[in-house]
């Protein structure tokens, strides 16, 4: 009879996700407005496997019931999250932040419950646009398989679903 043992199966993806959680914690300072990135400044903070626009269907934005409450999520039903390192309409999240993290790229439109005056968009540093809501940039958690998972809520106490208000949930 062989006998395996699965501690390997369960430290691998612990390690992994303390690994891709430390680069979260850290934010790169964004340029000051004054000064535009040259190309080859922006490609350090795009992900080689950067993500693209999403469709119109994806960024209608809504409001779902969770197991935290009424929260944003997009047009497929997935979950989004604000960083509280960002600011208004600005990400401080690059580099390997974005690989766990990965920003909802496009101009969002209201879906159900959702509040038309508090959407917005701005342009990345690297030039891509990126959906707001409230001012704060839209992030996917890349361990949210479907819809309705918030395994991204208050991963290192700053990143939190939002409320139809736009405001973190941290309860």
């Amino acid at each position: 009879m062989v006998t395996r043992s699965r501690p390997a199966v369960t430290i691998l993806p612990a390690a992994l996700c303390l690994v891709l959680l430390g680069a979260c914690t850290t934010a790169t300072p964004a340029a000051p407005a004054s000064s535009a990135p040259a190309p080859s400044a922006a490609a350090p903070s795009m992900p080689a496997s950067a993500p693209a626009e999403a469709d119109a269907a994806t960024l209608t934005l809504a409001m779902a019931d969770s197991s935290l409450g009424s929260i944003l999520v997009d047009g497929k039903g997935m979950t989004l999250y604000l960083f509280t390192k960002d600011t208004p309409n600005a990400s401080n999240c690059t580099g390997q932040c974005l690989v766990a993290w990965p920003p909802l790229l496009g101009e969002p439109t209201a879906g159900t419950g959702v509040d038309d005056s508090k959407l917005g968009s701005f342009t990345r540093a690297d030039g891509r646009t990126q959906a707001s809501y409230n001012g704060w940039p839209l992030y996917y958690w890349q361990a949210d398989g479907k819809p309705g998972d918030v395994t991204g809520q208050n991963v290192n106490s700053v990143w939190f679903v939002l409320d139809r208000d736009g405001k973190a949930v941290k309860g």
